[in-house]
């Protein structure tokens, strides 16, 4: 609060008040009684609604001012401060000590800002300047972010879609800062329109702490007699941007799905032959692709091209069956962590993981690629797995049990995840998605039990629906 609150008796005038506000540039005053005791306030409000060209200088504020007056003591809690003014629509609050005498005053901006000062301090580092190096503070505060957010219990998919969106902003950032070094060094300005997609947990909006770079450009169609033109300024944008990337902590992919290669960097007509390729003949190498790729989403550009692209993506999987029954057999041995009896089963190979289980690639995995499967039968052009289950519900695809169970399941599984990633940097550990189930209550596990059932028999009821095989 601050303390010395202005105040005048009740029978100041006007014009007085008026010019003590001017004089100490508050936004606001107490009027008191004979007795010093509270009867009402005055604001900026108050004066353009009450005052100014209504009533005369020498109109006592008593006739003019608020009241009664909504008060708090300076050993309530700040949160009842915030949540009293939020709810009754005030700006300022008197503060009273307590023998009930005027102590302080609170204006809900400060109020607000003392509350959420830690958070502040987050959206300084997560808004750095237009630089590596300040783009560098932007992703480390990403950890900080997380865990204050786990703290104050928002669902594990939301902190997920924010530092996906976060991400996705580095990516549009860094872009820019390539374009204009480029242009300062003589490469000019884009040979043609373009957008910058990500792909994977990037495009669905369920990254967790550290991702890898999932990237490539859409670019607009050209003659092909402008190709090494065109190309070329496109490699050079690409190397800068992934390098960029790199350096500051969204790591190269190992798998080299990235727009410095040739097969994620096309025009729009060419990923449209490429993609009518995978559909037309696929085989383990044209299904790993497509599984990686079609969650695309746009992070830089107008994303009309994007937009195109997945509008073709959509109609060509409806009318190709027999690719999604390919992926389908190819998916099928991502099974989920569960042995005989529903006895949580972790990994038994040799080594630092040993005896703990890997949600990501035997729970979340299954359920993502199995969501994703009916949603792209059914036409569905979401790509979060969220949505696309709620799309699916929306349609007959799911029953209502079913969008519950498989929602809950992914709410509980990423939580897991993401907490056991803050808990093993925290500790200096590698990062990654393997979960001690010692570290899990009973609660826990029964609630993880219940949601690998669910994803199982989701497995199951896709398999036999695009295969025709029976369990």
């Amino acid at each position: 609060m601050r303390a010395a609150p202005l105040s005048v008796d009740s029978n100041t005038s006007c014009g007085e008040a008026v010019r003590l506000l001017r004089h100490r540039a508050a936004s606001s005053l107490v009027v008191t009684d004979s007795g010093r005791r509270i009867c009402g306030i005055v604001t900026e409000r108050d004066v353009v609604r009450r005052i100014t060209y209504r009533a005369d200088k020498q109109t006592p504020v008593r006739l003019v001012m608020s009241s009664p007056v909504v008060t708090i003591y300076q050993d309530d809690y700040l949160f009842r401060a915030i949540a009293l003014m939020r709810r009754m629509r005030l700006r300022h609050i008197p503060v009273l000590d307590a023998n009930g005498s005027l102590s302080g005053m609170l204006n809900l901006h400060e109020a607000l800002g003392a509350s959420v000062g830690n958070l502040l301090a987050l959206i300084d580092r997560l808004t750095h300047e237009e630089s590596l190096k300040g783009l560098k503070h932007v992703k480390a505060a990403q950890v900080e972010l997380a865990q204050s957010l786990m703290a104050e219990e928002l669902p594990a998919p939301e902190i997920q879609s924010l530092l996906t969106h976060i991400n996705n902003d580095i990516y549009r950032r860094i872009v820019i800062i390539a374009m204009t070094e480029m242009a300062d060094q003589g490469w000019g300005e884009p040979p043609v329109a373009f957008d910058v997609i990500v792909m994977g947990s990037g495009g669905r909006k369920e990254s967790f702490l550290f991702p890898d770079q999932d990237n490539g450009f859409v670019l607009e169609e050209y003659p092909d007699t402008r190709h090494a033109m065109v190309d070329s300024w496109f490699i050079e944008l690409a190397k800068r941007m992934t390098r960029s990337l790199d350096a500051i902590g969204i790591r190269s992919c190992k798998g080299y799905v990235m727009a410095t290669n040739p097969l994620w960097r096309k025009h729009i007509v060419q990923w449209c032959q490429q993609v009518n390729g995978w559909f037309r003949k696929p085989n383990p190498n044209t299904l790993r692709l497509a599984d990686i790729f079609f969650d695309f989403r746009s992070v830089y550009g107008e994303g009309r091209f994007t937009a195109s692209l997945r509008s073709y993506v959509t109609d060509r999987a409806r009318k190709h069956p027999a690719f999604l029954r390919e992926m389908e057999r190819v998916q099928g041995s991502h099974g989920v962590a569960l042995g005989l009896f529903h006895r949580l089963t972790p990994d038994n190979t040799e080594g630092p993981h040993k005896g703990k289980l890997n949600l990501k690639y035997h729970g979340l995995l299954p359920l993502v690629e199995c969501i994703r499967l009916l949603s792209l039968r059914e036409g569905i052009t979401a790509t979060s797995t969220l949505a696309r289950i709620d799309t699916l519900h929306e349609n007959g695809v799911l029953n209502s049990n079913e969008q519950d169970y498989l929602s809950g399941a992914f709410h509980h599984i990423t939580y897991l995840i993401l907490r056991q990633q803050l808990e093993d940097f925290l500790a200096g550990q590698q990062v990654g998605p393997y979960v001690p189930p010692s570290e899990l209550s009973e609660r826990e596990k029964d609630m993880l039990v219940a949601g690998l059932v669910a994803i199982d028999e989701l497995s199951n009821r896709v398999r036999t629906e695009f295969t025709g095989d029976i369990f």
